[in-house]
């Protein structure tokens, strides 16, 4: 049963010349910043180099989720964990040594956690679930913002919330969610969820966060 909801807006939909106020916007309302780092390696899309994403980590007036969806991870990843971000997710797909790289995030000072693209099985990364602070279930296909939400994957997101059990490990779900969709995602176990074009397409970004958790709420009956 989710016990809380968390909204971590994504600024990939975001005005990139203009993220200083973008993320002004959603500062007061929001729980954290997810930041979308790409390499046009790993995924088909280039939105952040280091120095880029360093400066928005640093200036940013919201702890950051950092979603890297990039090649040779195990070393990017604790970089990331080092210049301050709150969650660093690794991809499995990209990962060479997942347990490893995951102790290097938490030894680092940052939430470790695990992302698994809509093809890739849950069940081949439970053994890593204590190992981790977050699972990632992609409900698109990563690499672009604005696509249709997955909703054929609330099977495994409920696959995995039985593998979390008890633990205090959040759910994380990203892409497409909305507030027609959140609630296909809170029915199936997740707490945790990242926005991007519902929020940021929005005439009033705040506004719209604020919705989707008073939604998330009255569906959870709290």
């Amino acid at each position: 049963m989710v016990s809380d909801v968390r909204i971590t807006p994504s600024i990939l939909n975001a005005d990139f010349s203009q993220l200083n106020s973008e993320v002004a916007k959603i500062s007061q309302v929001a729980d954290l910043l997810h930041l979308d780092v790409m390499d046009n390696v790993f995924v088909p899309n280039f939105t952040f180099d280091f120095e880029a994403a360093s400066k928005i980590v640093k200036e940013s007036a919201l702890p950051v989720d950092a979603h890297l969806m990039v090649a040779d991870v195990d070393k990017i990843a604790v970089q990331y964990a080092e210049i301050g971000c709150a969650s660093v997710t690794i991809h499995a797909e990209a990962t060479r040594n997942i347990g490893q790289t995951l102790k290097n995030i938490r030894a680092a000072g940052s939430r470790a956690s695990l992302g698994i693209k809509p093809g890739t099985e849950i069940d081949a990364y439970e053994e890593y679930v204590d190992q981790l602070d977050m699972f990632l279930i992609m409900t698109v296909e990563p690499g672009f913002g604005g696509q249709k939400f997955m909703e054929n994957m609330m099977s495994k997101v409920k696959r995995t919330r039985q593998i979390i059990g008890d633990r205090p490990i959040w759910l994380q779900v990203d892409g497409g969610v909305s507030m027609s969709t959140i609630e296909f995602a809170l029915e199936a176990g997740a707490d945790t969820f990242v926005v991007g074009s519902a929020v940021f397409n929005d005439p009033d970004p705040a506004a719209m966060v604020q919705k989707l958790r008073k939604h998330a709420h009255e569906y959870l009956g709290y």
